[in-house]
């Protein structure tokens, strides 16, 4: 793509996403690589650090005065009226084969894993989703790869954000729209509107759907941060520590223990969560970690 009879043409074009963090980085790092310009657009109440992380990389990027899903047909809208190319991490009926490529993108790190665990096969995984597309693809990849061995996969999201759970819930073939501010820490998941495609997935596959407060996605950021003995300290977001405080909360909660007999989560279980965000907002890190907010009920 960088060669100079194809760095050429892509140097005309412009790359469009809405984004709560992580995916409209990704845009900007791209788009900066290939010579493309870059518009990126950010739901109400964006931290201002992953707005300027974004702008850093050359993007012309603003925070919106709507909700993700608001801004995710904002981003649709300027891309149809501009000729430009809209690059979004999900999915809707004639808007499917960007996604999937991302989606496809997502195998990567599911592949790793399971490279990396060798002959040791997880009995649970534990998948953070927002709209469901990472979620979908790697309960998807893990079910194809292990097969009758394949783990269970338990799906987090935030209480005021949960539009897989709903959608799981009510399993009546439509897809359920949360909407209103979606206003929670873990903002990477604060959306709506689940994506086509991963709800697709996660349905075939997955076998249990929490909601979790802020306090747990919290306990998550702290014991990660604060680890016991050798294991490695880790720098999380908290939308990447969410499975991690899910976990936490099931095995440590006596409150919790019906959810945990149903999942059979037991001493002999291996559990795997992918972590797909560091330290994006170093305020809200601080807040967390220093000043103790969110504190756990365990």
């Amino acid at each position: 793509l960088q060669a100079p009879e194809v760095a050429q043409s892509i140097s005309k074009m412009t790359f469009i996403t809405a984004t709560d963090g992580n995916h409209g980085r990704g845009i900007a790092w791209s788009a900066k690589k290939l010579g493309a310009k870059c518009v990126v657009l950010m739901p109400r109440g964006t931290s201002s650090e992953r707005l300027e992380n974004i702008q850093k990389l050359g993007a012309d990027a603003w925070i919106t005065d709507v909700n993700y899903d608001a801004t995710v047909a904002m981003a649709a809208d300027m891309a149809e009226k501009n000729g430009w190319t809209l690059v979004q991490d999900t999915s809707w009926d004639g808007y499917e084969e960007i996604p999937t490529y991302i989606m496809q993108g997502y195998l990567t790190m599911a592949k790793e894993a399971r490279e990396q665990l060798g002959e040791e096969v997880p009995t649970h995984v534990f998948l953070q989703a927002g709209v469901g597309s990472m979620a979908g693809a790697v309960a998807s990849f893990l079910k194809s790869a292990y097969g009758d061995r394949a783990p269970k996969i338990v799906v987090v999201e935030p209480f005021s954000a949960d539009c897989i759970y709903k959608t799981a819930a009510a399993d009546d073939g439509e897809l359920k729209v949360v909407e209103g501010d979606l206003k929670t820490i873990m903002a990477g998941l604060a959306c709506g509107k689940p994506c086509t495609l991963g709800w697709k997935e996660l349905r075939a596959c997955a076998s249990a759907y929490l909601r979790i407060q802020e306090s747990v996605a919290a306990t998550g950021v702290r014991v990660l941060s604060s680890p016991l003995k050798e294991d490695p300290r880790i720098l999380a977001g908290e939308s990447g520590a969410a499975p991690i405080g899910a976990v936490i909360a099931l095995l440590a909660d006596p409150n919790l223990s019906e959810i945990k007999n149903k999942l059979q989560l037991n001493k002999s279980s291996k559990i795997l969560c992918f972590l797909t965000e560091g330290v994006t907002d170093r305020k809200s890190f601080l807040e967390i970690v220093w000043e103790g907010k969110y504190p756990s009920a365990i």
